[in-house]
């Protein structure tokens, strides 16, 4: 039996659907437009003027405009974005999420925007790059993060769980904790953005195979409802024309996003022949 997607995909080819707009293959959750969930942490998303913002908004918006589609906002915290994803209520989440193979099992993921290395959010006084230096102190990370299960395995570390990154920093800053493991690129905005804070950030100089989602390269990826295959193709084929020309690099730069660490595929490729084929490359941008 026919499921209601092929059913719209078939109408679409028979109709001449190459010539007409892309979003006519999609089984939106509003016709027309792409609901988007993000948690308003620049610099990865927020809402301006009508359009998304920020680096992971920003691409989005420029991948909608390609589809011929309108965004849908659906601001909410980072708990909530994969549960959306996942009960239909939203096309697709965003909020610089890292890919992981446990979450190839319960949504489809986006080619990588960009690359990251985790660190340590702390105060300017101490110098923290490993894993050894968290033991014996109380650290904070946000629910949901991928990387929560490695840090209860760190010895006598003491885990505070936030619902945003915004609440995490401000017991950091009054000193309820001693450090903050976030999103690299919201930290590192966040703290260029209020010197006054005294902070700074150190990624983990760690390689530890025990510890693969904090010590390794990360991904960012857009996340999508395992039903939505069809669209993600589509948001890729975007993806991978914007790695091409290094837009990229040139979003990135207007969000702080600045040097190679970003655009450079320098890690081990996790995803070949677990969420894309054997002989799957990583993106770069080669300028």
């Amino acid at each position: 039996m026919l499921n209601r997607r092929n059913l719209l995909i078939g109408m679409a080819l028979v109709a001449g659907a190459m010539s007409a707009s892309p979003a006519s293959a999609f089984d939106l959750v509003e016709k027309g437009k792409l609901t988007v969930a993000f948690t308003g942490d620049m610099p990865g998303s927020g809402w301006r003027d009508g359009k998304l913002v920020g680096y992971d908004g920003e691409i989005m918006q420029h991948i909608a405009d390609k589809l011929g589609l309108k965004i849908k906002p659906a601001l909410m915290e980072w708990s909530g974005t994969i549960a959306s994803v996942q009960a239909g209520r939203v096309d697709v989440m965003l909020g610089t999420m890292g890919w992981t193979k446990q979450r190839t099992k319960i949504m489809t993921l986006s080619e990588p925007i960009h690359y990251f290395k985790n660190g340590i959010m702390q105060s300017k006084d101490t110098n923290w790059d490993t894993l050894a230096d968290l033991e014996g102190k109380k650290v904070g990370t946000i629910t949901g993060f991928s990387f929560v299960p490695e840090l209860r395995k760190i010895p006598g570390l003491e885990l505070n769980l936030y619902d945003t990154s915004d609440a995490a920093v401000r017991d950091l800053l009054a000193g309820r904790i001693a450090a903050v493991i976030g999103d690299p690129p919201v930290i590192s905005y966040a703290i260029s953005q209020n010197p006054d804070w005294g902070m700074h950030f150190k990624a983990f100089t760690d390689n530890n195979p025990d510890f693969p989602l904090l010590t390794g390269m990360g991904q960012t990826v857009f996340g999508f409802n395992k039903a939505d295959d069809d669209l993600r193709q589509a948001v890729d084929k975007v993806i991978k024309t914007m790695w091409a020309s290094c837009e990229m690099k040139d979003i990135g730069a207007r969000y702080g996003l600045k040097g190679g660490v970003w655009y450079t595929a320098d890690g081990q490729n996790f995803r070949a022949d677990v969420d894309r084929p054997d002989n799957y490359t990583l993106p770069e941008c080669s300028n």
